[in-house]
């Protein structure tokens, strides 16, 4: 079975957390005829480039106790499972590959009940609860961070680090008006905002103006300031579509812990202060973070215990402590897989190899039989 004409369906949907490691993944295997599957209405139907066909199904998550809502999301994934199955069958797929999230769950358990190479990656080190659930029904799995292999013990785990969107792999401009030798703070709450961080930020960023630092504070549509700021290094924005240059620039960001946040800065050597969403699914974001902090790449925060004028003086203190910023950003770039995307492609191709030299050395041993 020649590349191009082995099918490959990635299920990757919901967050860019999801969609930018799959479309990395993507982009590394252009021999293979690639389709993809999402949900209706999602961020995927804006991101996938044109030249992967989408397929949509609906799908939910399991959210709370047991009830009436539980059993009608067993329902749609029971007939996600059957929508997949026959998309699967009558586009004669050889492979599936998915980051996690809800559309995993019926794209995995299909690909399974077919026989076919199931491939799943994790970036979290807490796995998700589909993860947690599936993976033993996967060819392997794919983790983002060392740890994660613990939480998975029957599951096939492989390390290969996360995949990163290209332009964070080589250097980009930055088109902001940031002084020379001026240090940059970016401060970024995720891509819905932050608002109980934005507020706090607010309350820091005059001691550290008067260091001679910018700050690129990046808020979030939803939880734009009232005010803009009138000080020309206090640098607003509710979205900024350059972090790779943002970051490639920064001398340190303060950041939530969402896992493609973390490989960012990892990627490009951005020390950081790493103060995890509060209201994340098990907490996974203070798992996150703490990878980083075990390593002395980070410092870590929890929100309920940070105040602003703690955080004032903990970034004062690195400020003038450059020494301490190199060490972390060492320490950061220590974590990061830059070639993350070629092996999780190589390591697909090898399975739906494999599988192929066993297909066709058992049809050779069939027709010698007959």
């Amino acid at each position: 079975m020649s590349q191009e004409t082995t099918k490959l369906l990635i299920a990757a949907s919901g967050t860019g957390g999801h969609v930018f490691p799959a479309i990395a993944v993507a982009q590394k295997m252009s021999k293979y005829r690639i389709e993809w599957l999402g949900v209706p209405d999602r961020l995927e139907s804006q991101l996938v480039p044109q030249e992967y066909p989408l397929h949509t199904i609906r799908v939910g998550g399991f959210q709370g106790k047991f009830g009436l809502g539980t059993l009608k999301t067993i329902g749609g994934l029971i007939k996600g499972i059957f929508q997949v199955r026959q998309l699967l069958k009558q586009g004669g797929f050889d492979a599936v590959f998915s980051t996690g999230g809800y559309i995993a769950a019926p794209a995995i358990l299909a690909g399974y009940s077919l026989g076919l190479p199931v491939f799943l990656h994790e970036s979290n080190a807490l796995p998700g609860k589909v993860t947690r659930w599936l993976s033993p029904f996967c060819t392997k799995v794919a983790v983002g961070f060392v740890a994660t292999s613990k939480y998975l013990p029957r599951a096939k785990t492989i390390y290969l680090g996360t995949p990163c969107r290209q332009e964070f792999l080589s250097p980009q401009p930055l088109n902001l008006p940031i002084p020379d030798g001026s240090p940059l703070i970016i401060v970024v709450g995720g891509s819905q905002g932050a608002v109980a961080l934005n507020r706090m930020i607010r309350e820091c960023v005059a001691p550290w103006l008067e260091t001679g630092a910018t700050i690129v504070h990046i808020v979030g549509g939803a939880n734009a300031p009232i005010e803009n700021s009138t000080h020309p290094q206090y640098i607003v924005l509710p979205f900024y579509d350059n972090m790779a240059g943002l970051l490639q620039r920064a001398d340190l960001a303060i950041s939530r812990a969402g896992a493609a946040t973390l490989n960012e800065l990892m990627i490009t050597r951005t020390p950081s202060i790493l103060i995890p969403y509060p209201y994340a699914a098990e907490d996974h974001q203070y798992y996150n973070a703490n990878v980083l902090a075990t390593a002395d790449g980070a410092l870590l925060f929890r929100q309920e215990n940070l105040t602003a004028q703690f955080l004032t003086a903990e970034v004062l203190n690195l400020l003038q402590n450059p020494q301490r910023l190199k060490t972390m950003a060492s320490n950061t770039s220590s974590l990061g897989v830059i070639n993350s995307a070629d092996l999780l492609a190589d390591t697909i191709a090898e399975s739906i190899n494999t599988r192929s030299r066993s297909q066709i050395s058992n049809n050779s041993t069939n027709r010698a039989e007959s």
